[in-house]
């Protein structure tokens, strides 16, 4: 279970798992973060700061990136 009060400072688990299959599932289809941007109607810096875990991306823009991957949106926080 995510607990949302505790003092790590690390990066939470879920935006770890998000950035790690962002990064897997954008490289297996071969395209650039540029374009992932275009599929998903994002910015391209914004893709590489979800990939990095530099930015708490939101429902919508999850929504928008498995849409853009074709996959269900569970896929990108599955271990």
């Amino acid at each position: 279970m995510l607990c949302a009060m505790g003092t790590n400072k690390k990066s939470p688990r879920a935006r770890e798992l998000l950035a790690q299959n962002v990064v897997r599932l954008r490289a297996d289809r071969k395209i650039t973060q540029e374009r992932l941007g275009e599929m998903a109607d994002l910015h391209p810096t914004y893709i590489s700061a979800i990939e990095n875990g530099r930015r708490n991306a939101s429902l919508d823009s999850i929504e928008r990136l498995a849409i853009a991957l074709q996959i269900p949106i569970a896929d990108l926080l599955s271990e």
